[in-house]
């Protein structure tokens, strides 16, 4: 029975701003879809007396009246008991020459939306997008989606300034890897035009030609209305409002964008444009205006968007904004898979947690393919629900192969948080890392050829504890690999042999998100020659490396091209991540990538085989030799582990076999082979026979460390030695048994496996190394 009036000053209500930039690029083809309530509907419904094109340009506090102008120009007042402000905001201006050009809008509203269509629909090529926030960055995507040609122009270091830059620099890398053209540190000046041709002017002077150009550089509130009324307003333009959504006039209430909030984190006045939080506040303004007590404590920012294939997620403070306050806090990065490492379709999450001293949460920021929305919003609950950063850990959460681990990554946050502020791990960070401090790799060497932190020493973690000698217990110790756990084991192993040790919070991966270069290369990702791309046959095998482990998928792809001829192409399913890496493989291998796709929970891509006859002559070593000297399992595997990944990366590798690493050839069980002397008796007896009489250089225990190590392997689903020892030979990787060796310790070749290709000596190591590598294990 109440008597509701809703004045509108456009011609639309209730639509669906947030899919303006998706029916732009045709993702949600029907345009009425974005209509969520006609004004008919709103009437039959809820008794709401809709006005269209009817603008508030006037409120009399004293009288209780809203002055109204409507499409006509005629005008009239309307009384109010009460009066609720939800004028929203606005795109911001650039005062700049030329930005009145029919060919430039914002994508705020309908109308915005349909004139940037018409353009698109006669023919526009080219488009620039000046900003790089959400509406942005929509808009980019789902411009080149539709086949247009986009730049985008950022003023600062980074797009998207709801997350930190290394963690922005993942999208712009996905921007980038689909063609669009991302400009960092870019301001326009001005917008001229020559010709039919549109210009944008940077600050630097550089022109770049376009046919529509879409202004997205941040928004004001529409407060104008209330500030003539005399209302309190803060200084940034937002109305000021009480916890009851109360403007400082007892009967006007304000939401929405145009309201100042409380930042629940930081527990200070700011603004939040975004639509969750002023769909609450809408609801809770109606229960006050009705009489209730319904109360809005504040907002903690929490927002999502779709680049590509990418999902980007954030909640409460960023790190620049903790800094800016003054705050003291710890940091955490992970790069853990959102699912089972070993059920297909999994897809590596970029994770950082920033919290205080206390363990209070501060801010979240996720990026990834998959299940990114799902993490951000457990940890967004357990901000509100006043838990701290190691209460984390201790979260129940769904568990099942195709959705996540045993442990949940929002777990893994939990427990580097309480590792952190229990003082088990002191984080180095990649942006801070001092300039006397030792830096050790612990990745195995296979995987520091696909990139590592210059001036970094490698010892990989199954060495650490043999070699740690070779460290100065003087220096610092950073300890590094990929992502962070294997750094955070060699920590506490240098530790505890007296070392001043930290590991890098999240490894590498993160070092080069910080570290890489601000203007980012167009990775192309379609045919070579684009034009005939609808006309390149098909791919007649292909290989799915999904489940294998390192350096399982490059020994894969490299057995299935070698099957294949010249010119035949081999269809490659693999993890999102392991682009960089199929890269690397081929530019090595001389092999030719022609498509690249990440999809949704993988990698698709096609690989054209080359001729490389020759191909690395005077461009790079085309050969790699390793002397085996040890019988210590692991260390048998690291030769084998780094040999097949020489060996696929096309190199001439050969393994040179020499006193105990002859054990690995003998047969079992060894047969006879005439009479021996008695310390060649002694020998034999000694050496084992085989690699299934390998033990553990360290761990052992009499055999119950490598039975639990093999177990381990087994459930991680690691190639075994044999397996290594059989991918090697397919690879074409030569065994040489070293002839000295042999006559010293008494074996003789009949003693030896089949696939030994030659007994000899030092000469032909070193024709086997030639003038490329030899490693020594």
């Amino acid at each position: 029975s109440m008597e509701i009036i809703l004045l509108e000053r456009g011609r639309y209500i209730s639509y669906a701003n947030c899919g303006l930039p998706y029916h732009l690029g045709e993702v949600i083809p029907n345009r009425d879809s974005l209509f969520v309530m006609k004004e008919s509907k709103f009437k039959s419904w809820f008794n709401v007396d809709v006005r269209t094109e009817n603008e508030a340009v006037s409120i009399d506090r004293v009288n209780r009246t809203v002055r109204v102008r409507k499409a006509d120009g005629e005008e009239y007042t309307e009384k109010y008991d009460k009066l609720l402000l939800a004028t929203g905001a606005r795109p911001a201006d650039l005062a700049i020459p030329g930005i009145k050009d029919p060919r430039i809008h914002s994508l705020w509203t309908v109308p915005d939306m349909d004139s940037l269509s018409e353009l698109v629909h006669k023919g526009a090529k080219r488009a620039v997008v000046v900003g790089g926030g959400f509406v942005g960055l929509e808009a980019a995507e789902n411009l080149k989606g539709l086949g247009i040609e986009v730049t985008v122009l950022q003023h600062s270091t980074h797009v998207l300034p709801s997350l930190d830059r290394e963690m922005a620099y993942i999208l712009s890398e996905e921007l980038a890897s689909s063609g669009v053209d991302v400009r960092l540190n870019s301001e326009v000046k001005s917008f001229s035009s020559r010709g039919q041709e549109l210009l944008a002017v940077l600050s630097d002077g550089t022109e770049i030609s376009t046919d529509l150009v879409v202004m997205s550089v941040g928004v004001k509130p529409n407060s104008e209305l209330a500030s003539s009324a005399g209302l309190e307003i803060g200084p940034r333009g937002h109305i000021i409002v009480d916890e009851y959504l109360r403007t400082s006039d007892a009967d006007i209430y304000a939401a929405g964008d145009v309201v100042e909030v409380v930042d629940m984190v930081a527990g200070i006045k700011t603004a939040i444009p975004l639509a969750g939080p002023a769909n609450k506040q809408g609801r809770i303004a109606a229960d006050n205006i009705c009489g209730g007590a319904s109360k809005y404590s504040g907002s903690y920012g929490s927002s999502v968007i779709k680049i590509g294939g990418l999902t980007a997620a954030s909640t409460g403070l960023t790190e620049a904004r903790v800094k800016q306050l003054g705050l003291k806090y710890h940091r955490v990065y992970s790069h853990p898979v959102s699912n089972a490492s070993y059920y297909p379709g999994g897809a590596q999450l970029h994770m950082k947690l920033l919290f205080g001293e206390d363990g209070v949460i501060l801010g979240a920021q996720i990026v990834g393919r998959k299940g990114v929305d799902k993490r951000l919003d457990v940890i967004g609950t357990a901000m509100q629900s006043g838990l701290r950063a190691p209460d984390l850990a201790r979260l129940e959460l769904a568990y099942a192969p195709p959705y996540s681990s045993a442990k949940d990554p929002v777990n893994f946050l939990g427990m580097i948080s309480e590792n952190i502020l229990s003082g088990k791990t002191d984080p180095a960070y990649a942006d801070s890392i001092p300039d006397d401090a030792v830096v050790v790799d612990v990745r195995e060497p296979a995987e520091r050829e696909l990139g590592f932190i210059p001036g970094s020493i490698n010892i990989p973690l199954g060495q650490l504890r043999a070699r740690c000698g070779e460290l100065d217990k003087s220096k610092e110790i950073i300890a590094s690999c990929q992502v962070g756990l294997r750094g955070y084991l060699a920590e506490r192993i240098l530790k505890q042999l007296g070392y001043r040790a930290h590991n890098l919070s999240g490894g590498y991966l993160t070092w080069k998100y910080m570290n890489s270069e601000v203007q980012l290369p167009v990775r192309p990702v379609k045919h070579e020659n684009a034009e005939n791309a609808q006309t390149m046959p098909a791919a007649a095998h292909s290989v799915d490396v999904r489940a294998l482990a390192c350096p399982g998928p490059v020994v894969r792809i490299k057995s299935e091209m070698e099957s294949l001829k010249s010119g035949e192409r081999l269809k490659v399913t693999a993890a999102e991540s392991f682009g960089p890496d199929l890269e690397a493989w081929a530019r090595s291998s001389g092999n030719v990538i022609e498509n690249i796709e990440v999809l949704e929970d993988r990698l698709e891509a096609v690989v054209r085989k080359e001729d490389v006859t020759g191909i690395a002559a005077g461009a790079q070593s085309d050969s790699a030799a390793i002397v085996l000297f040890s019988n210590d399992m692991d260390k048998v595997m690291a030769a084998f582990i780094i040999a097949c990944g020489m060996a696929a990366a096309g190199k001439k590798t050969g393994i040179f076999f020499t006193f105990w690493g002859l054990s690995v050839l003998r047969r079992n069980p060894v047969p006879e082979s005439g009479e021996k002397d008695a310390v060649s008796k002694a020998f034999g007896l000694l050496l084992p026979k085989g690699v299934d009489g390998l033990s553990l250089s360290k761990f052992n225990m009499f055999g119950i460390g490598l039975r639990i190590m093999k177990e381990v392997m087994h459930k991680k689903n690691t190639a075994s030695l044999h397996d290594l020892i059989r991918q090697a030979r397919d690879l074409g990787v030569k065994f040489v048994a070293c002839e000295m060796a042999m006559d010293i310790l008494g074996i003789r070749r009949e003693e030896l496996i089949d696939d030994v290709d030659e007994v000899a000596g030092v000469a032909s190591f070193v024709a086997m190394a030639g003038s490329g590598n030899a490693l020594f294990i």
